[in-house]
């Protein structure tokens, strides 16, 4: 029988040997990723229809501001037209938005940096790419990063695969990562399951960051 045809999909790949389980860390670190006006609001390009996701996301980051754990923020910006986007800004040309000076690129409502946060500004897909981010983690101390943001198919996913290949144990919250059509959305919760993170849910991720607030 074809791939595609395959009736129970999760069994398949788990008689494969896919889908282990990655033990949550006693260092975790909240990374959100890309949770910015151009996502939200609509009649941006880029927007994205994932208000639930967006509210998702601020209440993992009150949970992880509980706990007092690491928190880190990216975000995008362009030189003006886009000469240090490379290939990545000649292939998706929503990324203008991202261009210095765009209140699209702005955090917003709730979901903004505090004192003491870092925010990164990065060019690329993963939060990695081109930013302090893996040294900044290591020297935190980090074993673990807990992912929200957008967009699931790309940053996201593009995020959760370079901490896996980093060394730090990726847990993606399924109901704090939103894209704008679920078909990709799903697709890519699937893979990083089955290969590369632990994709868990708010309440999963909350009950963790309250267990170790109250440690």
């Amino acid at each position: 029988m074809a791939q595609a045809e395959k009736a129970d999909l999760g069994a398949d790949y788990k008689e494969a040997g896919f889908g282990g389980t990655l033990a949550f860390g006693r260092r975790p670190a909240l990374v959100i990723v890309d949770f910015v006006r151009a996502y939200i609001e609509p009649g941006s390009p880029l927007y994205a229809g994932c208000e639930s996701a967006f509210a998702s996301a601020k209440r993992v980051l009150a949970a992880a501001r509980a706990a007092r754990i690491p928190v880190i923020f990216t975000g995008v910006e362009y030189e003006p037209g886009g000469v240090n986007g490379g290939v990545f800004f000649r292939k998706v040309g929503a990324l203008r938005v991202f261009e210095r000076g765009s209140r699209l690129g702005e955090y917003c409502d709730g979901l903004e940096p505090r004192p003491g946060e870092s925010l990164l500004l990065k060019q690329y897909a993963s939060a990695f790419f081109g930013t302090p981010l893996a040294s900044t983690l290591t020297a935190l101390g980090v074993d673990t990063v807990i992912i929200t943001g957008v967009s699931t198919s790309g940053c996201v996913r593009a995020t959760a695969l370079d901490a896996c290949q980093h060394g730090f144990i990726p847990y993606v919250v399924r109901d704090a990562v939103g894209d704008r059509d679920p078909r990709p959305h799903e697709a890519n919760l699937f893979d990083l399951q089955a290969k590369y993170a632990e994709v868990v849910s708010e309440a999963d991720i909350v009950a963790r960051l309250a267990a170790l607030g109250r440690a």
